[in-house]
């Protein structure tokens, strides 16, 4: 069913699903659904989630392999990732960094979106000093905050970004798409308690793998 403007106002496509927050939402300008054509539902005899992987750019890298994502959604319910169809690890330009990742849903089709990082292990910001509630997010980590010139930025290693694309960006998509499948909230006022309910799922299913796999 194709939905009227008013009702998608706040969707990247009408045709072709909802764009559900994670961190930093892809722009319009990224292309995200220029290969739409190529992502069908799969049939039912099909292994899900059915992985895509592309080639990064020179200057960044999957901090996860398609073998790390699998082990760790085995350490979840089987219900929380059953309706789970597609986990692309998409390539991005590099102006487009700041992104890591989204969920999007439609036609049957529930895709998690996972960009690279850079090789340098450096999250830019600019000239702006990262947000409390920012560090916030990723304080688990512990990545080191640092100004060089008027530039600030977080440091991270191999190994903090690692566990955290799994624990709380993947984590956190999964929530996005728990809320979607269970919930099917369309409206853009929803937008904030969505975000909410990826981040409290990120952060009690993270809690909880880390304590029973440490």
């Amino acid at each position: 069913m194709t939905l009227t403007r008013k009702q998608t106002a706040w969707k990247k496509s009408r045709k072709f699903g909802d764009v559900k927050g994670g961190r930093m939402r892809p722009k319009l300008t990224d292309n995200i659904f220029n290969r739409q054509h190529n992502l069908q539902a799969p049939t039912d005899t099909q292994e899900t989630p059915v992985y895509i992987q592309d080639n990064p750019s020179r200057d960044f890298y999957f901090p996860v392999s398609i073998e790390e994502i699998k082990d760790f959604l085995e350490k979840l319910p089987r219900e929380h990732t059953e309706h789970l169809t597609h986990i692309w690890l998409r390539k991005m330009k590099k102006k487009e960094y700041e992104k890591e990742g989204c969920f999007i849903c439609g036609r049957g089709i529930n895709l998690i979106v996972i960009y690279p990082f850079p090789k340098n292990l450096k999250m830019n910001y600019g000239k702006n000093k990262p947000a409390k509630k920012k560090l916030s997010w990723y304080s688990a980590y512990k990545p080191a905050i640092k100004q060089k010139g008027e530039n600030w930025y977080l440091q991270w290693t191999k190994e903090s970004i690692k566990q955290y694309y799994l624990e709380s960006l993947l984590l956190h998509e999964i929530g996005h798409k728990m809320d979607s499948v269970h919930k099917r909230y369309w409206s853009q006022a929803y937008a904030q308690k969505a975000e909410q309910f990826a981040n409290n799922y990120a952060f009690y299913w993270g809690d909880k793998i880390r304590n029973n796999f440490s």
